[in-house]
């Protein structure tokens, strides 16, 4: 059988498991209120691949009932061990599934298979990972003044905690958020992205099958300006975790200033790939080519902006030239395929609106190919932006897609002073043999992460988020804590220590 027979029984299989999808509230899974849906398309045809049920203020207000519930309930007087247990249970139940989710995955993005893959297998990780971090990483500190007082602190949950994930790596960055707010003892309300809600909707069937107490993870599909929006405004939710693009998250956190919710945001970035002429430049071409068409494209961290020393331009160019039409665009569930689909036509059209932008700011546009029996997805061939400069918008804006505008420069100085000059803060990647001045370089940058010699490979002990438009705050690791706690200190006298006697006589 060949394997275009073999992806299209594969796809078959997919979709013949599928049935319309349900919120998840209170351990049910239900209709929303207003019995609204709305339609998931598969972005490789564009065609209906089933319906969602589209929650509204109604849904969220019984979420987030539940949530509270729990949390002063069963799930909030749970000893550590046992909430603990229930994370075990969960990533050993992911793993179960691994073959599904990755398909699944695949097949409601665009993403390949190859990709999703590799990301569905570290969810189950992040679970393990959060409950080994909470045994042995949580921890106050303790403080003796004198012989008078003990003063030491712990970390409580914080309550309800609102999630708002995106549509790029949707079980893998779900998982990311879920861990460590169940782990530390919150409740949660996840709020997938309305285009990837397959994996959210067979995570909730997962949970549900290990038998968490109702109430301690609910999902609200629906659009953020009906269901996200009413999950921050929402009372009863404490806090607000949001990775995504940059201005719908300076929106979500002015419509829970009144509240004085707490905010993690994790949002746009525009990361640069600095390539010095001293650089490995096989090895820097690889990490480049990776790191803007792996994904699609698609990925927060991408470095979307190129700078290559003018010593070494001309040959890396060529060779870049030279990747981008090899790159194999295919189907997404093809193992082959390194490039697919954009998840949406509202995305393809904006993507394109910036290659055509391109143009018209005069930069040269070199792309790969796009096979003709393609055509029905929502393809963009991998671009190159040639002879692109920073009064351009598409040097200075996020496209998300895969897309790379090349630039060269001269000297250190210059290249600092290029990759600080956008909006954005996120991520950043260092090629050269001067390990000083890969340090200098790297610590210069106003990126939240820089990686010196390598792609973006993740450590989950690391803190992960942004500086200026591309985040507040950091979570991974024991960093976490900071967010999905509070920090208590409790003060204790030793003795009879002398007190102030206001008013006797």
């Amino acid at each position: 059988m060949s394997s275009v027979n073999v992806v299209s029984k594969s796809r078959q299989s997919i979709l013949a498991g599928l049935e319309n999808i349900k919120l998840y509230i209170d351990g049910a899974f239900v209709d929303a209120e207003s019995n609204d849906q709305f339609d998931n398309i598969d972005p490789f045809t564009n065609e209906q691949i089933n319906t969602v049920a589209s929650g509204g203020k109604e849904d969220i207000n019984k979420a987030a009932m539940a949530a509270k519930k729990a949390f002063k309930g069963e799930w909030g007087n749970l000893p550590l061990q046992d909430r603990l247990s229930y994370m075990y249970k969960i990533a050993d139940a992911i793993d179960k599934h691994v073959d599904e989710l990755a398909p699944l995955e695949s097949y409601d993005t665009g993403l390949p298979i190859s990709i999703t893959k590799k990301m569905v297998s570290r969810a189950s990780k992040n679970f393990r990972f959060y409950a080994e971090m909470v045994s042995s990483r949580m921890v106050g500190e303790a403080y003796q003044v004198d012989d008078q007082f003990l003063n030491y602190t712990i970390h409580k949950p914080v309550g309800v905690a609102g999630l708002i994930t995106p549509w790029n790596a949707p079980f893998m960055l779900e998982t990311w958020k879920i861990a460590p707010a169940l782990a530390t003892g919150n409740t949660v309300i996840l709020k997938p992205a309305e285009w990837s809600p397959l994996t959210a909707n067979r995570l909730a069937e997962i949970i549900d099958g290990v038998g968490l107490p109702n109430g301690v993870f609910n999902v609200v599909h629906g659009y953020g300006e009906k269901a996200g929006a009413s999950l921050v405004a929402h009372e009863d939710v404490e806090l607000i975790s949001f990775t995504g693009e940059t201005t719908t998250g300076s929106e979500i956190m002015r419509n829970g200033a009144d509240a004085l919710k707490r905010f993690s945001m994790e949002l746009g970035g525009k990361s640069p790939i600095i390539v010095f002429d001293d650089a490995d430049l096989e090895r820097a071409l690889d990490a480049c080519t990776w790191g803007i068409f792996s994904f699609n494209g698609e990925r927060c961290t991408a470095n979307s902006r190129l700078y290559i020393h003018e010593n070494v331009a001309e040959q890396f160019i060529q060779a870049l030239k030279e990747r981008v039409r090899n790159i194999r665009v295919g189907d997404p569930l093809s193992d082959d395929t390194q490039v697919g689909p954009l998840i949406h036509t509202k995305h393809y059209e904006n993507v394109n609106t910036y290659i055509k932008l391109a143009k018209q700011e005069g930069c040269e546009v070199y792309q790969g190919n796009v096979p003709d029996e393609y055509r029905k997805g929502n393809y963009i061939p991998p671009t190159i932006l040639l002879n692109a400069n920073h009064s351009m918008r598409v040097v200075q804006e996020e496209i998300f897609g895969p897309v790379l505008a090349v630039m060269t420069f001269k000297d250190e100085e210059e290249v600092i002073e290029l990759a600080n000059d956008v909006r954005y803060g996120l991520a950043g990647y260092v090629w050269t043999k001067d390990i000083q001045r890969g340090h200098r370089v790297s610590q210069a940058v106003d990126a939240g992460m820089l990686w010196i010699n390598s792609q973006n490979v993740r450590d989950l002990r690391t803190p992960f988020g942004g500086s200026k438009h591309s985040g507040i705050g950091r979570e991974g690791g024991y960093y976490a804590f900071e967010f999905y706690t509070e920090m208590q200190v409790v003060h204790v006298a030793l003795g009879d220590h002398h007190i102030p006697q206001f008013g006797k006589k």
